[in-house]
């Protein structure tokens, strides 16, 4: 998921930070908006959901692999 984030924003993000936590649990994060939280869903986001989500924070911008 990581890959997938950096691949398409990374001209318009100043920094990515990943913590590991026991249990799979994770949380994406943008500016100061949660965009999904496993720790609250309870099940794992699917990258387009995650992109969506994060899409709706800093606006569309263009697919590096034109899709």
């Amino acid at each position: 998921m990581v890959q997938a984030i950096l691949g398409k924003y990374e001209h318009y993000i100043d920094d990515i930070t990943i913590i590991p936590s026991k249990g799979g649990a994770f949380e994406v994060v943008v500016g100061d908006s949660l965009v999904y939280s496993k720790l609250e869903t309870g099940r794992h986001a699917t990258i387009d959901e995650v992109m969506e989500s994060v899409d709706a924070i800093l606006g569309p911008v263009p697919d590096p692999e034109g899709s």
